[in-house]
């Protein structure tokens, strides 16, 4: 472990050297640091491992003389101007692309945050590279993951109710593949949940935001809930990078669920696809939008109707609905923005979420649903059975297909 002092000493003295010297430097110091010195120097300098390496087998050919003096020749440049090695992007310029065709489908990552990390190991990435036509070797492959936002991360404990059965990861695949179809086809692909419920008034709002000096906003010192609670219903559009949120204050029900769709596709997504012709939702596997669900399925049909669109469904199995890609494309992005605020009123709810923007283009359009949605509305066997959905033959239970209702002859 480097110490405070000779973090500060390689920090002042690096700066100082030419590029033949800092590598001889930090070998040295890579030496002294003994077991895990090539690493710890790695991390703190950022030169590659192959360089210090390098150095290790240049100062252990130098003889050991504290009186020796440098020559006198006087400075010497190492290389030309522009000389040295040029970056592997930069002599390959297509490697990003097809590393991050190696990781589709194969990532995963904390629903709470951008960065996710690979299943697949520096060694194969590396291999499958190489098979592809490239030169890149771990320590490359690792360097490009860190520029795209990935990371080496331990395994972190947390539960999840529910089984997920052993096709988890079958199911992950065959999502990815779909959805990919999809949008390779120019038709829409949504994520869709209900974010949790929210209390509407004076209350407090985990997170903190910057106000003056000793005078935080005052809000009620208990949260029992005297009013409406908002239950935002969010449509994230996957191949756009665009949301969409219906905000209600009634029961979050299937009916609730599908008028959010709808009113999506009324807002964005009948100017975004006029041509399209089907639409692919991937959701969680319970709630207002379960596969479970009869009155989801019910009004699904209805919608499929009115717009004339054939609605492909996929469910995430139990225990999984934190990878739905709404989770950390969209509705943590709105927990951020409003972090620290009371949510007083429904305006402001709507305005916060709207406001809601990332580096990477997010743009969020929300709405209030002032509908009244009764809870409990039983759909009988007879009427699942005329709904016009037919099962995919992968877990039909998972995916399926909704069709608009057939004209009565």
């Amino acid at each position: 472990m480097i110490d405070e002092t000779t973090r500060l000493r390689i920090s002042k003295t690096l700066p100082l050297l030419d590029e033949d010297q800092r590598r001889k430097v930090a070998a040295l110091e890579a030496e002294a640091l003994g077991r895990n010195g090539v690493e710890e120097i790695h991390e703190l300098t950022g030169m590659s491992k192959t360089t210090l390496y390098k150095g290790l087998k240049e100062i252990a050919e130098l003889k050991a003389d504290p009186k020796a003096r440098p020559s006198s020749s006087g400075e010497r440049r190492i290389r030309k101007e522009g000389g040295g090695r040029k970056k592997v992007e930069d002599n390959q310029p297509e490697i990003n692309s097809a590393l991050e065709s190696l990781l589709d489908g194969n990532t995963v990552g904390n629903p709470e945050s951008p960065i996710c990390w690979t299943t697949k190991s520096l060694r194969h990435l590396s291999e499958e590279l190489t098979a592809k036509g490239f030169k890149a070797g771990k320590g490359t492959v690792e360097r490009l993951l860190a520029a795209m936002g990935f990371s080496l991360q331990q395994n972190r404990k947390y539960t999840e109710s529910g089984d997920p059965g052993p096709d988890r990861d079958a199911q992950f695949r065959y999502i990815n593949n779909k959805c990919s179809e999809f949008m390779k086809a120019g038709q829409p692909v949504i994520s869709v949940d209900a974010k949790k419920k929210e209390l509407i008034g004076n209350y407090k709002n985990a997170g903190a935001e910057y106000a003056p000096v000793k005078n935080p906003k005052k809000v009620l010192d208990h949260d029992f809930p005297t009013g409406d609670k908002a239950t935002p219903y969010g449509v994230y559009d996957i191949g756009r990078n665009e949301g969409f949120v219906n905000v209600g204050i009634s029961a979050d029900t299937g009916a609730f669920a599908v008028n959010g769709i709808r009113n999506w596709w009324l807002s964005m997504g009948q100017e975004r696809y006029p041509e399209a012709k089907s639409l692919y939702i991937t959701c969680d596997g319970g709630g207002s939008n379960g596969r479970r669900n009869r009155l989801w399925k019910k009004c699904l049909e209805e919608f499929a109707t009115e717009t004339g669109l054939e609605i492909n469904v996929s469910h995430f199995p139990p225990g999984t609905s934190k990878w739905n890609k709404i989770e950390h494309r969209l509705f943590s992005y709105i927990s951020k923005n409003w972090r620290g605020r009371p949510l007083e009123t429904i305006e402001i709810i709507v305005n916060l979420i709207a406001s809601t923007t990332t580096k990477g283009g997010l743009k969020v359009m929300c709405v209030t649903d002032d509908n009244k949605y009764e809870k409990g509305i039983k759909i009988s066997d007879e009427e699942l059975a005329k709904i016009n959905l037919e099962q995919d033959k992968w877990h039909g239970e998972w995916n399926y297909c909704i069709r608009p209702k057939k004209a009565q002859i």
